[in-house]
């Protein structure tokens, strides 16, 4: 077991010796104080020596110099060696075993690796969903969620730091009025702790499990050609269009109507405390129906506006493809001008 975890470990390491200062400076230093918890296994709610955490951070930064040039590692299972990216193989040794292994490539190319605790496997249509829970090794990023074919892998550990981060960040930045009342449906007040554990179990179930669906609805209709699109516009303005428009057309597709037939007012206000704000700026018709939706307790505005986006967002995907079809490894702007120039 050992020796896994300090193969997942190093290739995390050295995939954050690449690309952990892509974040801005407020992102990588919340994400470091977050990462900094889980390694020492803090509570969420732990007060922090910024002196401690400083060292630390320089001695993260320390190592993650020395394996920049670094290849990543095969990971040892039983006698044979894995590539680290044959998640499906690993998985076949370790999913018996209670664990859940995962890897792939998130935002800019940055690789994703991660050892955690399975704790259930379901069959939802015709994918596969595996939730992990305690994490053993991993890397800074740390996505909630990752989808690959049909299937689906949700990090509940992160889920939860993600939205810790999100509570902290607000603290930082000043009021954030969806994430605000999220919390309040969750009577974090009273016992933040507790609050913090029902939250990520509504996000689970409400936004992240059905966003992941929806995910994999708009591979089946894009194909192969969003991938090599995304390919060849890696770590360029037009990949955060891309991708940020393929979530709105993801959650029209199956996150929001779920969530509006079954009226959860909480997970309605975690979602939009969850928007980015590229998000916000491509799709502020669905913003403006959530303020609708507040003032009048109406469904009706944010019914439509879903409906109007699967149709806008699924032309738009369509037309990016095709521009990546005629330009190549050129396309990227082409592809941020057509999203920017078509917010709904």
């Amino acid at each position: 077991m050992q020796a896994i975890i300090d193969a997942v470990q190093k290739n995390s390491d050295i995939a954050d010796a690449r690309h952990a200062r892509d974040y801005s400076l407020c992102t990588y230093l919340l994400k470091m104080r977050e990462f900094y918890r889980w390694h020492k296994g803090l509570d969420f709610t732990a007060s922090l020596s910024s002196e401690t955490i400083g060292q630390w951070i320089e001695a993260k930064e320390a190592l993650w110099q020395s394996l920049e040039a670094e290849n990543f590692v095969p990971i040892p299972l039983k006698g044979q060696r894995f590539d680290p990216f044959d998640y499906e193989n690993i998985n076949r040794q370790l999913v018996p075993r209670s664990l859940l292994y995962g890897s792939g490539y998130g935002r800019f190319g940055r690789p994703v690796f991660f050892l955690a605790e399975l704790l259930r496997v379901e069959r939802l249509g015709d994918c596969t969903l595996f939730v992990a829970g305690k994490e053993y090794a991993r890397e800074l990023s740390a996505p909630p969620a990752m989808a690959q074919g049909k299937t689906l892998l949700v990090r509940s550990e992160s889920v939860k730091r993600m939205l810790w981060e999100k509570i902290e960040e607000g603290e930082w930045r000043g009021r954030h009025a969806p994430l605000q009342r999220a919390m309040a449906e969750h009577a974090f007040s009273e016992d933040a702790p507790k609050a913090l554990e029902k939250m990520t179990e509504s996000v689970i179930e409400d936004i992240i499990i059905p966003h992941e669906m929806g995910e994999a609805m708009a591979g089946e209709i894009l194909g192969e050609a969003w991938d090599a699109m995304l390919m060849a516009m890696t770590a360029t303005q037009g990949e955060i269009m891309a991708r940020a428009a393929r979530d709105h057309l993801a959650d029209c597709l199956w996150t929001l109507p779920r969530m509006l037939e079954r009226r959860r007012s909480g997970a309605i206000h975690a979602y939009f405390a969850m928007f980015s704000a590229v998000q916000k700026a491509l799709f502020p018709a669905l913003f403006r129906a959530y303020k609708a939706w507040m003032a009048s307790r109406d469904l009706t505005p944010l019914e439509e506006a879903v409906e109007r986006g699967r149709t806008h967002w699924m032309t738009i995907a369509q037309r990016a493809t095709e521009l990546h079809r005629l330009h190549g490894t050129c396309c990227a702007p082409h592809v941020e001008a057509l999203i920017r120039e078509n917010a709904l």
